[in-house]
């Protein structure tokens, strides 16, 4: 799977999406077109379908039982639900990063070597310039290399979601999706994840899902709103903020409902 065409103008491609909880439907008919080296926000009120459509990008909705997924949702014009897809592979190429940082107990070094290992890479030198370039792209080098040894658990909160995001990198993905990355974090920590968000859709196509509008205003190019489970209005995030098309929309950015 190529990672850079240039004349690709959609990397994740969703038509006539429908997901039900049992009989529940927790997405309806969704459809949107994703391009690539892009920051996609996706916003709206608690319980609207946000993460529950993030998930089902790399499919983690798989893992809940009673969960029912119709219509198609394409990666490089590769169907993801086909019968031929490889999960595991599908989750190397779509890394996702959670709300609340999750390092595993182990040192700084073998989080970013966790993945790299599993996939059968050994080579000490080799899995020394993967973890030293993933924490670089992750902007936490600076910070930590001379600590590689040190628990991940002894970084701080804003550090570990970087780690994080370092650990993601480590088997080269296509896609990053983000679930709310910064909400549990403080100012300054926060402006460096955006600030790394904002570099990183250089070498890959970002999906972040945001409660807060101002950093969905300042991290994205476009954005989706997501009301009880239905895709409202997608477009260019500067639009979207200032004329958005649909009267909900508006309602909803300018603090009236949600």
């Amino acid at each position: 799977m190529a990672n850079h065409d240039p004349l690709r103008t959609t990397k994740i491609s969703v038509r006539n999406l429908n997901l039900y909880y049992g009989s529940k439907p927790a997405l309806r008919n969704i459809a949107i077109e994703i391009p690539p080296n892009n920051v996609t926000a996706l916003i709206g009120p608690s319980g609207c379908g946000k993460s529950t459509f993030i998930r089902t990008l790399n499919r983690m909705n798989d893992l809940i039982d009673n969960v029912e997924i119709d219509g198609e949702v394409q990666i490089d014009d590769v169907d993801i639900y086909g019968k031929q897809v490889d999960v595991v592979e599908l989750r190397k190429r779509v890394g996702m990063i959670f709300q609340k940082s999750n390092p595993f107990p182990k040192s700084i070094f073998d989080n970013v070597a966790y993945g790299p290992r599993i996939n059968g890479m050994h080579d000490r030198k080799a899995l020394a310039e993967i973890v030293e370039t993933s924490l670089k792209r992750a902007a936490i080098w600076d910070e930590i290399k001379d600590d590689l040894k040190r628990s991940a658990l002894a970084l701080s909160g804003g550090q570990q979601q970087r780690l994080c995001i370092a650990r993601a990198l480590a088997v080269d993905p296509e896609v990053l999706l983000m679930d709310e990355p910064a909400s549990a974090l403080d100012p300054i920590a926060t402006a460096k994840i955006e600030e790394l968000i904002y570099e990183l859709k250089e070498n890959y196509t970002i999906v972040i899902v945001t409660h807060n509008m101002q950093q969905a205003a300042r991290v994205s190019d476009r954005t989706a709103f997501f009301y009880m489970g239905e895709l409202i209005e997608y477009g260019e995030t500067k639009k979207m903020f200032t004329t958005p098309e649909r009267k909900q929309t508006e309602e909803y950015i300018t603090g009236r409902f949600g």
